[in-house]
């Protein structure tokens, strides 16, 4: 997944996307994996620092992570967002 280029992320956790003006309030979890993706982060990376950083299966994380990943292509924060 690759986002926007211009998005803008602060460490509060607030998301700004100029190509829309709209902003967005993520928490602490979905910062570090917006960061990620920002990072050019694979999928299977951030499933992997997730797994070793919060104790739960990883069912859990890719479920998890997959519903995070559509919401931000809903939100039109990635380059091919339909």
């Amino acid at each position: 997944m690759k986002l926007i280029k211009n998005i803008a992320l602060s460490d509060t956790g607030f998301v700004f996307n100029p190509t829309t003006g709209d902003s967005f309030s993520v928490n602490p979890i979905g910062l570090s994996i917006l960061k990620d993706f920002k990072d050019k982060k694979t999928e299977e990376q951030i499933k992997s620092r997730l797994l070793e950083e919060f104790q739960t299966d990883k069912e859990t994380i890719e479920k998890d992570l997959y519903d995070f990943m559509k919401m931000i292509e809903q939100l039109q924060l990635t380059e091919h967002h339909e």
